[in-house]
Order: structure tokens, then C-alpha cells, then sequence
């Protein structure tokens, strides 16, 4: 487990970028914590400075969008979907999991 933020640190519609084996993003999407692999995987953009609606995030640089519960791509021109992980919110603090990460196709 990685901390990534306190709750009061990472507000409703914002993100974090932390560091582990890739770079992470962490999300506050509608009150629910979400982690993604930080670099959109049709061109390297970090998510954490994409915008976000919803359970959406979108690449700045060419719109590519995802998923946050599932990382897959919900429009082109992003074709193949970006890995998740586990969070785990205890005392205020945020964590990812970055030993369980779910594969991508």
C-alpha cells in the first residue's frame, strides 16, 4: 500500500499523481476514490491533469476518455484501456494498492 493523500487534501473533482512502480493518478470523482495508471495510453499525457466529470477523465491532449471504475476507453482515439488499483481510505488517509493491480488487455 502506497499513501497517496489525506481526504482533506484531495477535494471532490480533483486528482493526484504519486509514484510507485508508474506514475498514478488518484482521483475524487462524486465522493468515490479511484487509482489509474497517470499516463493515457494512446499518447504520454498525464490523467491527473486531464478533466474530469463524473466517473470520466479526459486526456488533455488529444480527448482520449476513461473509465475511472474500469480504466477502459470510452472514446477514441484511445483504444486500449489503462490499469487500475485498489483504494483504501483509513483514517483520513488515502491509500492505492499497487501490488493488486488489475491487467489490461
Amino acid at each position: 500500500m502506497i499513501r497517496a493523500c489525506d481526504v482533506a487534501d484531495l477535494p471532490e473533482g480533483e486528482a493526484v499523481r504519486i509514484l510507485a512502480h508508474v506514475p498514478i493518478a488518484v482521483f475524487n470523482a462524486e465522493g468515490a476514490y479511484y487509482a489509474v495508471d497517470d499516463t493515457c495510453t494512446h499518447q504520454d499525457a498525464s490523467l491527473a491533469d486531464g478533466w474530469l466529470e463524473g466517473c470520466l477523465v479526459e486526456c488533455p491532449l488529444h480527448a482520449a476518455s476513461f473509465d475511472l471504475r474500469t480504466g477502459e476507453p470510452t472514446c477514441l482515439p484511445a483504444k486500449r484501456p489503462v490499469r487500475t488499483y485498489p483504494v483504501l481510505v483509513t483514517d483520513g488517509v488515502i491509500y492505492v494498492d499497487t501490488n493488486v493491480r488489475e491487467e489490461v488487455a
